[in-house]
């Protein structure tokens, strides 16, 4: 087995098909331990027996995140942390490129009822009719759509470009990070290419979980 990522630790969302399950297995073999997120437990469980039966490891591990849920290994700590803010949430909020990358998840987000994504072209034609997700043009109509969706649920909104323009059109309420010590040396900026100043007051939550830190902030109004 290749080791060229031992010691690292990998969260793959959508991970119990598609792209999502082949990134999975290609880094549990380059020996990396991988977070499995997924809705649907039967999918996440038949990538985690593949991981196992390619890599030879067995998974510490799994946390049930819903009822529909999947795998997700987290530490107790960070179960504590994760388990009320998933469950809390009602809507996602995504950009097309994501979408694009993960093929939506395969109309089973890893959190919430429904999903609105910030796009100029609409859903594919015959992509999972049954899904809840909803292509909207421009930022602040998606987290009008996404806020008549989630009812009095929360809506999460996805870093990146989009995750960037809403937080400088004034419509985020507070910013959550996971820290992990691994140094990429380059990559995508948390926030996109805006370039406004964005205020955040010192964080509000501070907990350690297995590798991992994660922080809360309120946006400064």
């Amino acid at each position: 087995m290749n080791t060229a990522l031992e010691g690292k630790v990998a969260l793959v969302t959508g991970a119990g098909s598609g792209i999502g399950a082949a990134t999975a297995l290609l880094l549990a073999e380059r020996g990396a331990d991988v977070t499995l997120v997924g809705r649907r437990k039967d999918k996440i469980d038949d990538v985690v027996a593949r991981i196992r039966a390619a890599t030879g490891r067995e998974e510490d591990q799994e946390y049930d995140h819903s009822e529909g849920g999947g795998g997700f290994k987290v530490s107790r700590a960070s179960a504590e942390y994760v388990r009320p803010m998933w469950e809390a949430i009602g809507t996602i909020v995504m950009g097309r490129h994501l979408f694009d990358l993960v093929n939506g998840w395969e109309g089973q987000p890893p959190a919430g009822d429904h999903v609105v994504v910030v796009s100029h072209r609409p859903k594919p034609e015959g992509w999972h009719p049954e899904a809840s997700y909803h292509f909207v043009d421009g930022v602040e109509a998606a987290i009008k759509k996404a806020q008549e969706l989630a009812g009095d649920r929360v809506v999460a909104v996805g870093a990146g470009e989009v995750g960037g323009q809403i937080l400088a059109a004034g419509l985020v309420d507070e910013v959550a990070m996971d820290v992990v010590p691994v140094v990429f040396g380059s990559g995508k900026r948390f926030f996109g290419s805006i370039d406004e100043q964005q205020l955040l007051e010192d964080p509000h939550v501070v907990i350690q979980g297995d590798r991992v830190l994660h922080l809360k902030f309120k946006v400064r109004r």
